[in-house]
């Protein structure tokens, strides 16, 4: 079985640097310092005229919890709709109660539109803060979701790897389970051999140095010590290595 990979873009840019590297399916956002946030309608459009492959739309209005506001789940509404109207595979969301449980209604309502126009929906890592994380995989299932992104409730899927094998075991391919989250080219063997995950979702990123010959150092634009001189985006030969190591029999195989 071919393990496949969905790549987390940060831009339109890094959606088709996905794209080359062998991607099966690109969730796109923007801010993945602040762990994502929806995408600019313009990212959505370009990336979409860019890539024939998989283009789901992180519908996340901001940082911080996933609990919204009345006039956040109308923005959520909004980008569901944009991401419907530039043509788009599917959307990645998650809503949360106070208690930590499933947003059902809210949820249902985002899951609803989308299918309604043929999109796919994966629930994010909002599941990874719920308190029973079966009860929210039956749940999630119930409502039509196709897959669930998750780090096992732990920083990482490696730290999670446990919970992983324990969720795909129980989803018993009803919803795929795809874990993230701190996946790379030296980690993603093991994660996909313990938990027998199937498809797994990464980032991919380098460092991209800006071409700007006069650099102004007498000056900070941004806070938490961000470079103005380089940004960072998906690296297409990181994708090809991580794909390549996934698929890979694994050491205790041979």
């Amino acid at each position: 079985m071919t393990i496949s990979l969905e790549v987390c873009a940060n831009s339109a840019t890094s959606a088709l640097a996905g794209q080359t590297g062998g991607a099966a399916r690109i969730e796109l956002c923007e801010n993945l310092h602040e762990g994502g946030t929806t995408p600019s309608y313009g990212q959505m459009r370009v990336a979409r005229e860019l890539v024939n492959i998989p283009l789901y739309i992180l519908i996340r209005p901001r940082s911080g919890d996933f609990i919204y506001t009345d006039v956040e789940f109308e923005v959520m509404k909004a980008d569901v709709q944009h991401a419907i109207e530039a043509g788009c595979n599917g959307i990645v969301m998650g809503i949360l109660n106070s208690d930590s449980s499933v947003d059902i209604e809210r949820c249902t309502i985002l899951v609803q539109m989308a299918k309604q126009h043929g999109l796919g929906v994966t629930f994010h890592r909002a599941f990874d803060m719920c308190l029973d994380m079966h009860q929210a995989m039956e749940e999630v299932i119930t409502m039509g979701c196709d897959h669930i992104l998750t780090s096992g409730g732990k920083s990482t899927a490696i730290e999670g790897a446990f919970k992983l094998a324990a969720l795909i075991q129980s989803a018993a391919g009803r919803i795929i389970i795809m874990p993230g989250g701190g996946i790379t080219e030296t980690n993603v063997a093991d994660v996909v051999h313990f938990t027998g995950a199937t498809q797994v979702h990464a980032s991919a990123r380098s460092r991209v140095k800006s071409e700007m010959t006069h650099q102004n150092e007498g000056i900070i634009m941004y806070s938490n010590n961000y470079n103005e001189y380089e940004h960072s985006a998906t690296n297409p030969n990181r994708v090809k290595t991580i794909i390549k190591m996934a698929n890979q029999p694994h050491q205790l195989d041979r």
